[in-house]
């Protein structure tokens, strides 16, 4: 297990005082990205074959929503692992140990030079530190968009700041994107985000907006490919 402590401050906090989401999946995704350090030979056989670890889904549970100047705790563990794709849980925990979001995730291995799946070899995996799968609502991975038509909303250019050392539009800030495009009255109490392909520096993103018994799904496309479709309950 991975931590890395934090402190909610004025630029992680909304007009409330409460952390924003956005603030919260940078802390997670922070972590996670950091999490390679404590296994010494992964990261190494990673420099080696030149590859990455990208966030290919995230599922996220709100228990609370922490206030301006809370101390926090952010763990990451990875609870399974295949050639390909490994699973993680990422909580944030408040200063008493209690859960203020439950989230899992799997990651995709990909080869940075071909951009496409690559596998990581049995010596590597059995390397790793793999702990107890931590308790949450566990959901399917993939998000099925409705059959019904969507409503479709102006295009979101991404931008510069938008992009992270992967040169791609950073997982947080599809997230950041999307929630610009709900209700003001809407609050997110679970979301679902299934990561398909990346957008880049200067793509236009196109919303298309669901609204389904579940809550409110928003995929957001380049041209005709999905980039990522996101899942939102109250």
């Amino acid at each position: 297990m991975y931590s890395l402590k934090y402190k909610v401050t004025t630029s992680t906090c909304d007009s409330e005082g409460k952390l924003k989401l956005y603030s919260a999946l940078q802390m997670m995704q922070d972590c996670s990205e950091m999490w390679i350090d404590c296994e010494p030979m992964v990261k190494d056989y990673f420099l080696k074959q030149n590859m990455a670890q990208l966030l290919a889904t995230r599922q996220v549970e709100v228990i609370r929503v922490p206030n301006y100047k809370e101390e926090l705790t952010v763990t990451t563990s990875i609870y399974g692992m295949k050639p390909m794709f490994g699973f993680r849980n990422t909580f944030i925990y408040d200063a008493q140990g209690e859960p203020c979001y439950k989230t899992w995730s799997m990651g995709a291995f990909v080869d940075k030079a071909a951009g496409k799946l690559k596998r990581v070899d049995d010596a590597t995996i059995q390397s790793m530190n793999i702990e107890p799968q931590l308790e949450m609502n566990y959901k399917d991975r993939r998000i099925i968009l409705p059959k019904t038509e969507g409503e479709t909303l102006e295009p979101i250019k991404v931008l510069r700041a938008d992009i992270d050392y992967n040169r791609h539009l950073n997982n947080a800030n599809y997230i950041r994107m999307a929630m610009e495009l709900l209700p003001e009255t809407f609050v997110v109490r679970g979301l679902r985000v299934e990561y398909r392909v990346a957008a880049k520096l200067g793509d236009w993103l196109i919303p298309t907006i669901y609204h389904t018994d579940a809550g409110i799904v928003i995929a957001l496309s380049v041209g005709s490919e999905v980039s990522a479709i996101m899942e939102f309950c109250e």
